[in-house]
């Protein structure tokens, strides 16, 4: 198996096969409709940049990510979460939001699932973020669904806000000072 990342390019050709079997992940990837939200447009836009990671021996994509900007915002979180998250910031450095990097999708194809590729594409945003510091970005957030808050959470996310009962995702964050040497 030979896997490597690349940044989705939307010019570029198809893209190799690719199922999560979750079928608005795999459109988000796949369609090339501009009327409908997807990783080309999203690029074309300016609005989200996606990462593949392609199996160049088996000829399928693995994973992808994209990422857009955000901010975690007091007015948005659990009080007490916010409290927690606030102290370990320093007192001159406080505010009422602090900038952060989303998520916008994670998904693993089906062939791939249970291999640590969902983990490896976290590591890799974390210590990316950390390493090229273009910018100000002290959290990484996520909208995880909510069948995947358990594997946030067993990457280091916490719940930032908690979600209503009709909601279908739960804000998460992880601070990437826990990271920093």
């Amino acid at each position: 198996m030979a896997i490597t990342l690349i940044k989705f390019d939307p010019h570029a050709g198809p893209i190799k096969p690719f199922d999560c079997k979750v079928d608005h992940l795999n459109d988000f990837l796949l369609e090339e409709d501009d009327n409908i939200p997807n990783a080309r447009h999203h690029a074309l836009e300016l609005l989200a940049e996606t990462y593949l990671f392609e199996d160049n021996t088996a000829g399928k994509t693995v994973a992808y990510f994209s990422l857009l900007n955000d901010k975690v915002d007091r007015d948005l979180s659990d009080k007490t979460v916010w409290n927690r998250l606030s102290r370990e910031i320093p007192n001159a450095k406080r505010r009422r939001s602090y900038p952060a990097v989303k998520i916008g999708r994670l998904a693993v194809s089906k062939d791939y699932q249970g291999r640590s590729f969902g983990r490896i594409s976290l590591n890799y945003i974390k210590q990316t973020l950390l390493d090229n510091r273009v910018s100000g970005c002290r959290f990484v957030t996520v909208d995880a669904l909510m069948e995947a808050v358990g594997f946030y959470e067993k990457n280091g996310f916490q719940i930032l806000a908690t979600p209503g009962k009709s909601d279908e995702t739960v804000l998460m964050f992880f601070d990437l000072m826990k990271m920093k040497c």
